[in-house]
């Protein structure tokens, strides 16, 4: 059964940093394209970042930009999103997905993670 787990969330002060993990199972993930995204409190599931099945690309949402980073390691079948200079806005439950059509929406990606809360204190 495909499966993604994400870790590395908690509790961190603003401008901390902070790397979550996207386990991939089930099957070799190597040509699907990855995504994060998060949904605060009160708030829709909003775009972070992807990165393409071979890692050459990578895209990112206008409020991580130049703050977040996505990466992949094909032979752990893992990938990464280092976030620093965390503010309290992305306070959040961030979300791994995996799709075979790249883009930035929600319907791009058909199967997700359980989520790993992010709580950044100011």
């Amino acid at each position: 059964q495909e499966q993604l787990a994400e870790s590395g969330g908690g509790l961190v002060q603003a401008g901390g940093s902070l790397r979550l993990s996207c386990a991939a199972s089930g099957r070799t993930f190597t040509s699907y394209h990855m995504a994060w995204f998060r949904q605060g409190p009160g708030k829709e599931r909003d775009f972070v970042g992807a990165i393409s099945s071979t890692g050459a690309y990578t895209v990112y949402g206008s409020s991580v930009k130049g703050r977040f980073t996505i990466s992949r390691d094909k032979d752990k079948n893992t990938v990464y999103l280092q976030m620093n200079s965390l503010e309290p806005a992305d306070t959040a439950v961030y979300y791994c997905a995996a799709g075979g059509t790249w883009g930035t929406q929600l319907h791009h990606y058909n199967l997700w993670g359980q989520g790993t809360q992010v709580t950044v204190s100011s």
